[in-house]
């Protein structure tokens, strides 16, 4: 609902607010949406679906649903936020606006940059998997770097490009996951399948009461990885149109959308294939393919499952770029950041400083480890953009927005929060990397506020 202190214009009253910017805008609601959504879908559920169910068991499908009501909570704060700030920079923007602490806002910049980073590496390992190796047995590191380079070329060439490059593998990695859906409604009703293991909870140590509760929580804090996504599109404010009208709307229909699909996967998944079998593959939904008494290419549906990692993968290097171009803005990353190319009006600097970050990280873990990691800091992030919100309502804007009810950023601070507690059970190694890439951040603070100072003793 708009904020009833809001004039009644859809776009601020001082055009410079939402229009002063050199990016071109792109973007309608259609095509945010379509962004959205592919934004959402890709490596989370083509390639964590079996280190999923290795974590809970047969009950695969209740990480998802679990996962997906956290979403909406955190995309509701998202879509308050966007509307009124509709700007480059998202989480980084909103945490200086309501604490303006220089120090946090780079700190929280700077996990969503590495989270973006850590998910397209894990996108770039997905891609050089199983999936792969279904058609060809290629070296799979050089592989993942020579697909880095390469959406970072396309990125480079333009954001229009780009959008639609996601619209078309957005419809092909749809197209891959209603197929598993279509193989789970033919079993059933063909007899095939286990039901009996839906409702079958096994965690790791196969404990009852708090083991089972840590469990479940890891589960769902791995699982939370195929619903990262959302909030990175909100770094393409400046290249949308109308953003305070389009966001709220694209948010919810993407988020919705792809949580059914995912619970829906979940479902197929541990109904067709023992949940043993699918934690031992990197590509799990081709061995559902594979079971599913369907005679449908499994060369084909890795083909598709290729597809959508390479769309998870392309649009974190733009959001990444887009976000480092915002930071640059704002003054918390250096200046030419935020330069773009004049001829094709992308931030050149942005997508070359963030794509030579991904090929780093390729060779620092596999997908399970980097997808976690991914979840870990973006949780982070979002319990602090909820408090955010409920701390901006005090500062008022001359446009409408959505406003969300007050309950939802408050759930969603308390749920991001234990989801990225020790509560939920997950490997040393995910905090020890997290922890290396936030000191790495603390480091280029340093450097940059000693360059900001230099500069300002030599004026």
């Amino acid at each position: 609902m708009p904020d009833s202190h809001d004039a009644s214009s859809d776009t601020p009253a001082d055009p410079g607010h939402v229009d002063s910017t050199p990016l071109k805008r792109a973007i309608g609601p259609r095509l945010l949406i379509l962004f959205i959504i592919g934004d959402i879908l890709g490596t989370g559920i083509y390639a964590t679906t079996g280190s999923v169910a290795g974590k809970v068991g047969g009950a695969l499908w209740l990480p998802f649903v679990i996962g997906f009501v956290v979403a909406l909570l955190t995309a509701a704060s998202y879509a308050e936020l966007v509307g009124k700030y509709p700007r480059a920079a998202g989480a980084a923007l909103y945490t200086q606006r309501a604490f303006k602490i220089p120090f946090l806002t780079f700190i929280v910049a700077f996990m969503v940059m590495c989270s973006g980073l850590s998910s397209a590496s894990a996108a770039a390992r997905a891609f050089a998997g199983d999936y792969l190796s279904e058609l060809v047995d290629v070296p799979p590191t050089l592989v993942a770097i020579l697909f880095i380079l390469a959406l970072a070329a396309l990125n480079l060439r333009g954001v229009s490009e780009s959008v639609k490059t996601n619209v078309v593998l957005t419809l092909i990695e749809l197209a891959g996951l209603l197929i598993i859906i279509s193989i789970g409604v033919f079993a059933v009703l063909s007899g095939e399948g286990e039901p009996s293991r839906l409702g079958d909870i096994q965690t790791a140590d196969g404990g009852t009461g708090y083991a089972l509760l840590t469990g479940v929580l890891g589960a769902t804090a791995l699982g939370f990885f195929a619903f990262v996504g959302f909030e990175d599109s909100v770094n393409m404010a400046e290249e949308t149109v109308q953003p305070a009208r389009t966001f709220p709307r694209a948010l919810f229909i993407g988020v919705c959308v792809t949580g059914t699909i995912y619970v829906l996967v979940a479902l197929v998944s541990s109904l067709l294939v023992d949940f043993k079998k699918l934690e031992g593959s990197s590509g799990p939904l081709l061995e559902v393919v594979k079971a599913g008494g369907v005679a449908f290419p499994p060369e084909l549906f890795a083909v598709i499952a290729l597809f959508a990692v390479s769309n998870s993968a392309l649009i974190n290097i733009m959001m990444a770029s887009r976000l480092c171009y915002g930071m640059a803005n704002e003054r918390i990353l250096p200046t030419f950041m935020g330069r773009v190319l004049p001829t094709r009006r992308t931030p050149v600097f942005g997508i070359v400083f963030v794509s030579l970050i991904a090929v780093a990280l390729v060779s620092t873990g596999e997908i399970e480890g980097l997808g976690d990691t991914t979840s870990f800091l973006l949780l982070c992030v979002f319990a602090v953009v909820n408090v955010a919100v409920l701390v901006l309502r005090k500062d008022r804007v001359d446009h409408h927005h959505f406003r969300t009810p007050t309950v939802l950023p408050v759930l969603g601070a308390v749920t991001a929060l234990i989801l990225a507690s020790p509560l939920a059970d997950r490997e040393t190694s995910v905090y020890v990397r997290a922890g290396i890439l936030v000191l790495l951040g603390i480091a280029l603070w340093a450097v940059n506020r000693i360059g900001l100072t230099a500069a300002a003793r030599r004026r």
